[in-house]
C-alpha cells in the first residue's frame, strides 16, 4: 500500500510517520517538499506519488492569526484538501483528514456527537468545516477525524508551554471555564494507522471500506477536565505542583482574538461502534508521553 502523508513535521504528522510505517510504502511530505498553498504543485504531488491513501494532518492550525489570515486559512484547511478529495475520488484512492471541535460552537452540556449541528465561531472553526464538506461532496471513501487539545513531546502545544512557564514562574493563572480532552498526539496517530490496518484487511479492501463505513468520527482521548485540570495534572506528574501557585481564571479574563468553544467534548461512542476503536484516558496518555519526554530529556 502507498501511503502519501502531508505535514510530517507536525505534532500529528511526525507521529504519523513512525505509526504508518508498518502498513505500506509512507512517503511523507513537509512544506518543503509541497506548499500546499499551491494547488498546482499539490496535484503533481499526488500525480507522482499515485497513493492509494492520502493521510493529511496538514493544516493552518494559528487558530488566532486565521482571523486576519482567512484566505490562508481556506486555502490550507478547505481547497487544499478539496483537492486531495477530488483526486482520491478520480484514481480509486482513499483519504484520511483531520478536523476539530471547533467547527462547534461549544454551546451544549454534553458531549458533542457527529451529526449535531456545526457552528463555528472563528475562521479557524469555518474553514476546517468547509474542507470537511468539500471531501464529502467530492464522493471519495473517507475517514475525517475530528480531534481536540493536541498536545505532543515536540512542537508548540499547551503541555510544552506550561512546562515551560512553569520553569519561569511560581504563579500560573488558567482558564477554568472551557472543557474538552486533552488528546496526545502519539494516541490519533496508533488510532490512525489501526483504522487503515482494519479497513485493508476486510475482504472488500481499504476504498470499499471506507465507503462502507468510512464518514466523520470524533477521535480525542476520553474523559473531559479544564485547561486548569490540564494544568494541574501536568504540574502534579511532573512534581511542581508544591512550589507553582495556580489559580483558576475565566475565558472573559483571557481574552483571545478568535473565539473558542466552553465546551469541546467529543463523543467517542460512534468510533468505538463502528470500528471498536477505544481511545485512553487523557490522564494516562498524559503520564505517557510525560514518562517519554523525561527519557528523552526534554
Amino acid at each position: 500500500m502507498r501511503i502519501l502523508l502531508t505535514g510530517r513535521n507536525g505534532q500529528v504528522g511526525w507521529e504519523l510517520e513512525r505509526s504508518l510505517q508498518p502498513l505500506g510504502q509512507v512517503t511523507a511530505i513537509d512544506r518543503g517538499a509541497c506548499d500546499l498553498a499551491d494547488l498546482d504543485a499539490l496535484r503533481k504531488t499526488l500525480d507522482r506519488s499515485q497513493p492509494d491513501v492520502v493521510v493529511n494532518p496538514a493544516a493552518h492550525t494559528a487558530v488566532d492569526k486565521a482571523e486576519s489570515e482567512s484566505e490562508l486559512a481556506f486555502r490550507l484547511n478547505a481547497e487544499a484538501p478539496a483537492t486531495m478529495a477530488k483526486w482520491a475520488k478520480r484514481h480509486g484512492a482513499a483519504l484520511v483528514h483531520y478536523s476539530t471541535d471547533y467547527v462547534f460552537d461549544g454551546a451544549l452540556d454534553r458531549p458533542y456527537v457527529e451529526d449535531d449541528e456545526a457552528k463555528p465561531l472563528s475562521v479557524y472553526g469555518r474553514s476546517k468545516l468547509a474542507g470537511e464538506e468539500a471531501i464529502q461532496e467530492s464522493g471519495c471513501p473517507h475517514l475525517i477525524l475530528r480531534t481536540s487539545w493536541v498536545y505532543g513531546a515536540r512542537g508548540h502545544n499547551f503541555l510544552r508551554t506550561m512546562l515551560r512557564l512553569a520553569g519561569e514562574r511560581d504563579a500560573l493563572s488558567v482558564v477554568s471555564d472551557q472543557f474538552g480532552a486533552p488528546t496526545w498526539c502519539r494516541s490519533i496517530a496508533d488510532a490512525t494507522a489501526c483504522l487503515i490496518a482494519m479497513a485493508r484487511s476486510t475482504p472488500e479492501g481499504l476504498e470499499h471500506a471506507l465507503r462502507a463505513r468510512g464518514g466523520v468520527f470524533h477521535l480525542t482521548c476520553s474523559g473531559a477536565t479544564t485547561w486548569h485540570g490540564f494544568t494541574r495534572a501536568i504540574l502534579d506528574e511532573t512534581g511542581r505542583a508544591a512550589r507553582v501557585r495556580l489559580s483558576e481564571c475565566t475565558s472573559d479574563q483571557y481574552p483571545t482574538v478568535a473565539r473558542r468553544p466552553k465546551n469541546s467534548c467529543l463523543s467517542g461512542e460512534k468510533l468505538q461502534a463502528a470500528w471498536g476503536v477505544h481511545m485512553p484516558d487523557w490522564k494516562e496518555a498524559l503520564r505517557l508521553c510525560l514518562g517519554e519526554m523525561a527519557v528523552g530529556g526534554q
